[in-house]
């Protein structure tokens, strides 16, 4: 098992580490309050996000616990996309995965890409 999420790459895809720096790229990026139809809420700013990033990046206080999270840029525009992340349970070495991709990438195959990628780059851990 992986100890800390590293990079990983898809075809189009590269997944990187999530870093509080990444806040105001991805502000723009989740910023259609389309994107929570489903799921409810408002788009978060870049301060808001600045602070969940910390929280996230410091990690679980339950030490059985990862949080990892990793930012997806699309390779061909250099660009930030989305994000997954995975909620790993240390002991049982069972994972929950989520991801989101905002909606300007939406219809391109990326959320399909990137949870295959993800799942593939757990198992190699």
């Amino acid at each position: 098992m992986i100890l800390e999420p590293g990079p990983f790459t898809t075809a189009r895809l590269d997944a990187l580490p999530l870093r509080v720096a990444y806040a105001d790229e991805m502000a723009a990026v989740l910023g259609d309050p389309a994107l929570h139809t489903y799921t409810g809420g408002a788009p978060e700013t870049a301060d808001g996000l600045r602070a969940r990033y910390a929280r996230q990046t410091a990690g679980s206080p339950d030490p059985g616990v990862r949080w990892w999270n990793w930012v997806l840029r699309v390779r061909a525009e250099g660009r930030l996309a989305g994000y997954v992340q995975a909620t790993v349970d240390v002991p049982g070495a069972a994972a929950e995965i989520a991801w989101v991709v905002g909606t300007r990438w939406q219809g391109r195959g990326y959320a399909k890409e990137a949870a295959e990628g993800l799942v593939a780059h757990l198992l190699a851990g």
